[in-house]
């Protein structure tokens, strides 16, 4: 079996690790298991993870703080776990920046599926070379998956940039919000479409432009991404 890649999975839950554990590994990840949150950050800087799945509710530091913290030490993938039908939970997850969230109790067969889409998303567009969408005001670097709005370069999770990413190779094609998870998220992604609402709400956020607004809601149906009238050029 080939190798996958590195997955962190953080829970105070010992049944939910060893499962995770024993899903991840018969599919090929490395899967490593941490149980409180203040030893999160130092074997996350020793082990350097694929993919990080945290629990909100956790001994020592809680999962939104953890969050919060690894986006600032780098743009790795993360799925929160949170409680069934706690929708403020799963919100304030993806305020802070996490890219996708499952609600307990989960199968860990669901679980391994989003792990995969996560990975797989993210690796296609690393694996693109050379590749530039370029309008008035806005450069998206494909193979370094890099942004620049007025030639200020803004930070994206990789769920963001895979979204606006696909928005931009797409100019003023109109995508319905299940059209989207199914592109972005992934076709074994079972989430609801306010996840879409609120990836889109912080894009519109990093976005902001001297010069354009990019993203636009067609109401009743879903996002298209605008180019400014002068449109620059999409080379490869």
């Amino acid at each position: 079996m080939s190798y996958m890649g590195k997955v962190l999975v953080v829970d105070d839950d010992h049944i939910v690790l060893e499962l995770v554990k024993l899903y991840g590994e018969r599919e090929g990840f490395e899967v490593i298991v941490v149980s409180d949150g203040d030893q999160v950050l130092p074997i996350y800087d020793r082990e350097n993870p694929d993919v990080v799945i945290l629990d909100i509710m956790l001994p020592g530091k809680d999962g939104l703080t953890l969050c919060r913290s690894l986006r600032e030490i780098r743009m790795i993938p993360i799925i929160m776990l949170t409680a069934k039908g706690e929708e403020a939970d799963r919100v304030l997850g993806l305020e802070m920046g996490a890219d996708d969230y499952i609600s307990k109790p989960f199968s860990p067969r669901e679980l391994v599926a989003r792990i995969k889409a996560v990975l797989r998303r993210t690796q296609a567009v690393e694996g693109v070379t050379n590749w530039k969408l370029k309008y008035n005001g806005l450069e998206i670097h494909a193979d370094i998956r890099r942004v620049l709005v007025d030639r200020e370069h803004i930070e994206l999770t990789p769920r963001e940039f895979d979204l606006l990413y696909h928005l931009a190779k797409n100019p003023q094609r109109v995508f319905t919000r299940d059209e989207l998870l199914a592109a972005v998220w992934g076709y074994d992604y079972f989430g609801d479409q306010r996840t879409v609402d609120v990836h889109i709400r912080r894009l519109r956020t990093k976005l902001v432009s001297l010069q354009h607004e990019y993203l636009s809601t067609v109401w009743g149906v879903g996002y298209q991404f605008t180019p400014p009238v002068k449109e620059g050029e999409i080379s490869s």
